[in-house]
């Protein structure tokens, strides 16, 4: 866990009781830190990035409504929970249960640091069909370990006080009982504050993505666990996997640029030689011998000619590169005949 001051927060006002405000940079989160601060607490917000989620829609709303920002990388953290989620997936991968409560855990942990009274969040009652049922949100106040001091502006009137209500670290009286898909009261609310322009309820994680979550539940099963490293492979190109190496071949442009960016040392990188074509990429697992290696490698190869323009062609070479060493390798137009069969190996 690393924590970011991306927006550094101004000193904690006299006689102001202050709230970590889990911060997505979305309506709801947005809209609950305003109601706190209508109700006289001074709000910082705390969002998150992982390979799943980045911050940016956060800055970008945070510098609107010049609110300071601090970011916690949870990467590790994230990682363990998608591999085993104590309360399971969403639609996709998404966990987001465990997640939520991850979050507010990790909020708790750091109060002390910046002299923070309690924390907040902008989930709202009945939202979402399987986070943000009463049931799920009382699952994530408890397994959060901060259920005495996590207050939600937005449905709080739905629920019990809070030792934090109770004890006048925030009016109660001034928080609200929203519930519901509806966005009505938030649209109403969005209008009062002057808020415009704001993103889709969405949201921007990878998880709740069919497709994306595919291919992770293929790359959990071909390794075992997650790495990060494999988290930024696995989101660009044609994806291959065999039991003992995997191979992404680039689409475009955009893509062998991204790729560039993520070649571990161990890596082999393989390029056509006479025309342009796509960055392609094969990673081993640490078990596999060098005979089976060599295979993978004439595999990605053929691959690589596969999906470029030298597949019109009586024969090609392709650039293989592996840390410091590098070697051509010519092909005849029988070795990838074969592999123009979309169906020849089942792509992710």
């Amino acid at each position: 866990m690393e924590v970011i001051e991306i927006r550094p927060p101004r000193k904690k006002p006299e006689g102001k009781s202050r709230a970590f405000l889990l911060f997505s940079g979305g309506l709801d989160s947005a809209l609950a830190g305003l109601v706190l601060i209508d109700a006289g607490v001074d709000v910082l917000p705390l969002t998150f990035k992982s390979p799943f989620f980045g911050y940016e829609t956060a800055l970008k709303m945070a510098e609107r409504l010049d609110w300071p920002l601090i970011v916690v990388d949870i990467t590790n953290e994230q990682l363990r929970i998608v591999e085993k989620p104590k309360y399971g997936y969403g639609k996709n991968l998404n966990p987001c249960i465990d997640c939520h409560a991850q979050m507010i855990k990790i909020a708790c942990q750091l109060k002390d640091d910046y002299q923070v009274d309690f924390v907040a969040t902008g989930e709202v009652l009945n939202e979402r069909p399987k986070s943000q049922t009463r049931k799920a949100l009382e699952i994530v106040a408890k397994e959060s370990g901060c259920e005495e001091y996590l207050v939600r502006p937005l449905s709080a009137k739905l629920f019990p006080a809070t030792k934090a209500e109770e004890k006048g670290l925030v009016d109660r009286e001034k928080l609200l009982d929203i519930s519901g898909r509806s966005r009505k009261r938030q649209i109403e609310l969005a209008k009062k504050y002057g808020l415009t322009d704001f993103p889709s309820p969405a949201g921007g994680c990878l998880l709740t993505d069919p497709v994306f979550s595919a291919r992770l539940r293929k790359l959990i099963k071909w390794r075992g666990h997650l790495f990060d490293k494999d988290i930024e492979l696995v989101k660009y190109g044609r994806n291959f996997f065999e039991s003992d190496y995997w191979i992404v071949v680039s689409r475009n442009e955009y893509e062998t640029r991204m790729l560039e960016k993520i070649i571990l040392d161990t890596d082999v990188r393989i390029t056509t030689y006479e025309a342009p074509g796509p960055l392609t990429i094969v990673r081993f697992k640490e078990s596999i011998d060098s005979e089976k290696m060599e295979k993978a490698v004439d595999i990605a190869s053929l691959l690589t000619i596969r999906y470029s323009k030298l597949r019109e062609k009586e024969t090609a070479s392709v650039s293989i590169k592996q840390a410091s060493s590098e070697k051509l390798k010519t092909f005849s137009k029988d070795d990838w005949l074969p592999y123009l069969n979309e169906s020849y190996m089942p792509q992710f």
